[in-house]
């Protein structure tokens, strides 16, 4: 059978540390040019444009008013986020935000999410990060938006927020698979049940594998599906990604991670990608991102497997 024709890629640089508790994640995106990720997926035979950097307020670096901190800050980068990123999809390409502290994926999902309502397609979301990112300003007494953006994607959150993707809620929580989940607060705890997310913590692979977990995350995913991504690089344990600002022991080992993008990859289905937290000021001679960029290439066909993927 022969393969689709695979879209255009867009990298998209959101340099900002907006929505997190350290500094450094606005680094993230030259990190990943630097570890050659346009010459990466180039030799995999995509055909790649780089849009540069988005232009966002500076991060003022304030305690938390009302419960969240730079609230007007993180809305002005969510919306600049969520314009660029539609507007790839709208011209038919996959667009790779470059973050940036993982606040981002409200514009960025929220960006896919109107997108899919308007082409009438369905929306899965892989959710890959050591934590849930379901807190409120109820629940967290930080007030970093960076741990809030599932929720407010999912409509928990200030309006300035949650009507960025132009529907409330902007994804139900059906539509999303969380993997690798291991930090989770004990009331945002709650509240992931309540709702009723889907999370394979790292519980579940230990006991099931990435094999069987990927299966069921990606299960009933047919050619109407938009597949996107969102990878947060403390996914990874922080043996082999060191380079973030909030490191939780016990994640997946390189080649856990390689099968979960591979298996993404097998899809065929994979059409918008994240990459966030990456922190160059935490990591050692930009070992992370070229962990980063390693794991990005299996999700555009790069294979450990001895097998015709045609």
């Amino acid at each position: 059978m022969k393969a689709e024709a695979r879209p255009g890629v867009s990298l998209i640089g959101a340099p900002t540390d907006i929505g997190a508790g350290t500094r450094g994640a606005s680094m993230g995106p030259e990190a990943l040019r630097v570890a050659g990720l346009q010459a990466a997926l180039e030799g995999h035979g995509v055909e790649v444009v780089d849009r540069g950097n988005l232009v966002g307020p500076a991060n003022p670096w304030h305690p938390p008013v009302d419960g969240y901190r730079h609230l007007d800050e993180v809305a002005a980068w969510n919306r600049a986020v969520h314009d660029a990123v539609l507007a790839e999809l709208q011209r038919s390409r996959l667009p790779i935000l470059l973050g940036g502290d993982h606040c981002l994926g409200i514009g960025s999902i929220g960006a896919v999410s109107r997108h899919c309502r308007e082409t009438g397609r369905k929306l899965r979301v892989l959710w890959l990060d050591a934590h849930a990112d379901f807190n409120t300003s109820v629940l967290t007494p930080s007030g970093n938006l960076h741990g809030m953006p599932v929720a407010c994607l999912c409509g928990h959150g200030p309006r300035e927020l949650i009507e960025i993707g132009g529907a409330v809620p902007a994804l139900s929580p059906r539509a999303i698979r969380q993997i690798g989940i291991r930090s989770v607060d004990a009331l945002e705890k709650r509240f992931v049940h309540e709702v009723g997310l889907e999370v394979f913590d790292m519980r579940y692979i230990d006991e099931m594998g990435m094999r069987h977990t990927m299966e069921l995350a990606l299960a009933t995913l047919d050619a109407n599906t938009h597949l996107h991504v969102s990878f947060d690089v403390d996914f990874l344990d922080p043996e082999i990604a060191p380079g973030v600002g909030t490191t939780v022991p016990g994640g997946p080992t390189y080649r856990e991670a390689q099968l979960c993008m591979e298996m993404i990859a097998d899809t065929g289905r994979l059409a918008s990608l994240d990459v966030m937290e990456l922190n160059p000021a935490l990591d050692l001679r930009n070992k992370t991102a070229l962990l980063a960029v390693d794991l990005i290439e299996s999700l555009f066909g790069k294979s450990t497997l001895m097998r015709d993927r045609t």
